[in-house]
């Protein structure tokens, strides 16, 4: 298979590095020898934006010795090496060191690229508090006397106003601070991003002590949400000195609230970290973020230095890949998460009936998946109420389809947790509708979706009745597709699982089994229903077994969620998406074993459905938003119904037909 994609261009990546080197205190040429070291192996590796720690030429815990004119003139000597060694790559090196200019000593980053000094940037905010006392050597920032410096014998741009972009990356600009211009609640790196930087890096030398990791997870993971970019934090390591404090590294990078690479702690070596920003993301996320554009009036001006870095050929994705977007994989965090939705799901129905002032409840249970989770929540919610189950009012509504298995799990779960059940069987007023239609009772789609809708419609009905609300029970994944009867399943009074995927379903119903009905019969049938086929059962079974499989039609519901998640959540182009599945493939990520040529065909059939059945969603009912991806038309997706789908199948295409050579 062909692996001729370029990570920027086709893919909207930027490969940035974070190195922490060997050091000496005060021994510049060790120093430079390891960093020269880590530009040479990054570059080797395909990185696109490399940086070091605060002052990694020298070491931070120099004290007074950041004042002696030998050191000052060493380390530049060392910016000169660095930058000669890093003439072999296209690629931006972010160095520390200390620099004297105009009669002040300050603590600064230098960025460069191939041979060439871009600028420097000066710390902002000079700490001397506690352990710190750099105020007795360094000055701020905002102290500059010009804005242009002589550096190696060049006229450079200096100061806090400068960010760099990258020509050939569309909106890759980055951001530099340092250290404590982290820690302040006015920082730099908002000011960066709010001007259009979205790789934010801080040059540090943050001392450990108990739970200062912790904090600095927040800080960054946070900080990166904020303000929508990747932040890397990158801390100097163990070589530094321990008269007093001990440095153990820890770097960081995390991309818009979530960490991609985690440093080991105290490590006696050096290492180096490099992830795969998705500068795509974080650019969707900006423009439909309103707040964030708001956010950005009337800030200060920046100068934007442009340099050109090495386009790479993907041989590597430096970046996990999630094959279940939905579904934590920390078996911990998945428990939350399911305890969060199904608390989420129950006080969602709880507000709608005590808002609308009726106590009963309709739904048609199937003995499937999605039925069986609306029917877990009604329960929980009338016992929420403190009203009888009983209130609930189920029905099972076998049809042609309809197999002993299904009906008997829906008639032993509705008994076991005592709800109000009714078996009506619904077969003999469908064929009193074909004769009025002329039909024959061949299983064409008038077959299947006539009794769909005849199902809706006696729950309406019943639901008049009885002065109840009837509970919709089709999941956010069959939104999507379509799959469901318009005027049929499609329609309730109020959708409880409309946004949780069918993926989730799985877990939920699991999650209630072994924690809310341990023990009881109910698990037992739970259980039975996990295992059962995923179909809409409307066509005739054989030999008494389940003959349409949704999941033959629709494909697997692990890849349409797959799909569904960067389409609507990341606005992802769908090359980009089949790439990535790929590689999920290639590493085992999914459940079931797909062929590249699988990925293709059903993410193809995924945007056609998604595209042609934008109608149901249209005029979808209500339902409870519980995730970050909604479909709902009052919500978080407005699309017309008659829209081409033939820009994103020509996206598919091109990357099919690059990927398979």
């Amino acid at each position: 298979m062909a692996q001729n994609i370029e990570l920027n261009r086709d893919l909207g990546f930027l490969r940035i590095g974070a190195a922490v080197p060997e050091l000496k205190v005060a021994d510049v040429d060790f120093n430079v020898k390891n960093i020269v070291k880590m530009v040479e192996k990054a570059g080797a590796a395909g990185v696109q934006a490399l940086c070091f720690p605060e002052m990694a030429i020298t070491g931070y815990t120099i004290g007074d010795l950041v004042l002696q004119q030998a050191l000052l003139a060493r380390a530049e000597k060392g910016l000169q090496d660095i930058l000669h060694a890093g003439t072999a790559h296209n690629m931006v090196v972010i160095v520390g060191l200390p620099l004297c200019i105009h009669q002040k000593v300050f603590n600064c980053a230098v960025i460069m690229c191939a041979g060439n000094i871009l600028g420097v940037i000066p710390k902002t905010y000079v700490p001397t508090y506690k352990e710190f006392y750099e105020e007795r050597w360094f000055a701020s920032g905002d102290d500059a006397c010009s804005d242009v410096v002589e550096l190696l014998g060049k006229p450079v741009h200096f100061g806090t106003d400068i960010l760099f972009s990258l020509k050939g990356i569309p909106d890759a600009v980055l951001g530099i601070e340092l250290c404590e211009d982290l820690w302040v609640p006015l920082s730099p790196h908002e000011y960066q991003a709010l001007a259009g930087a979205t790789i934010l890096f801080n040059l540090s030398a943050s001392n450990e002590i108990l739970a200062k990791a912790d904090w600095r997870r927040i800080m960054v993971t946070s900080e990166s949400g904020r303000s929508a970019a990747a932040y890397c934090y990158v801390s100097a390591g163990t070589g530094e000195s321990s008269n007093d404090l001990v440095f153990g590294g820890h770097t960081l990078i995390a991309e818009n609230g979530n960490i991609l690479q985690e440093s080991r702690s105290i490590a006696s070596d050096s290492q180096l970290l490099m992830a795969d920003i998705d500068v795509d993301r974080l650019i969707h996320d900006r423009s439909l973020i309103t707040s964030f554009r708001q956010s950005a009036r009337n800030l200060k001006t920046y100068k934007v230095i442009e340099t050109r870095v090495d386009d790479i050929a993907v041989n590597k994705l430096h970046r996990s890949i999630d094959a279940h977007p939905f579904v934590p994989g920390d078996l911990e965090r998945r428990a939350e998460r399911c305890r969060d939705i199904f608390s989420m799901q129950v006080a969602a129905l709880a507000k709608k009936l005590t808002g609308s002032g009726i106590k009963q409840v309709v739904l048609g249970v199937s003995g499937g998946l999605d039925s069986t989770l609306a029917l877990l929540v009604a329960v929980k919610t009338m016992d929420f109420l403190g009203l009888p189950r009983t209130n609930i009012n189920a029905y099972t509504l076998p049809g042609f389809g309809t197999t002993a298995r299904t009906k008997d799990n829906a008639t032993k779960l509705s008994t076991s947790l005592g709800v109000s059940f009714e078996t009506i069987n619904i077969t003999r007023t469908c064929r009193a509708h074909m004769a009025d239609l002329g039909h024959k009772g061949e299983e064409d789609i008038v077959f299947e979706n006539l009794q769909a809708r005849y199902r809706t419609e006696l729950l309406f009905n019943k639901a008049n009745e009885l002065n109840a609300i009837l509970v919709g029970t089709g999941d956010l994944t069959e939104v999507a597709l379509g799959w469901c009867t318009f005027s049929g399943d499609h329609i309730s009074h109020y959708h409880v699982n409309v946004s949780v995927p069918k993926t989730l379903v799985r877990y939920l119903i699991r999650w209630v089994a072994d924690e809310e009905l341990a023990g009881t019969k109910a698990q037992k049938v739970l259980y039975d229903i996990l295992d059962t086929p995923i179909s809409p059962e409307l066509k005739r079974p054989a030999n008494g077994k389940i003959t349409q499989v949704s999941e033959d039609v629709i494909g697997p519901v692990e890849l349409a969620d797959f799909y569904l998640y960067p389409l609507v959540r990341l606005g992802m182009r769908p090359g980009k998406m089949l790439f990535l599945a790929n590689e999920a493939r290639k590493q085992k990520l999914f459940e079931g074993r797909y062929t590249f040529d699988e990925l293709h065909k059903w993410l193809k059939s995924f945007l056609e459905r998604f595209f042609a059945n934008q109608f149901k969603r249209t005029c979808m009912p209500e339902g409870p938003k519980i995730g970050s991806v909604s479909l709902s038309p009052r919500g978080d997706w407005r699309m017309p119904s008659d829209a081409e789908p033939a820009l994103w199948l020509e996206d598919l295409e091109l990357m099919y037909r690059k990927l398979k050579g």
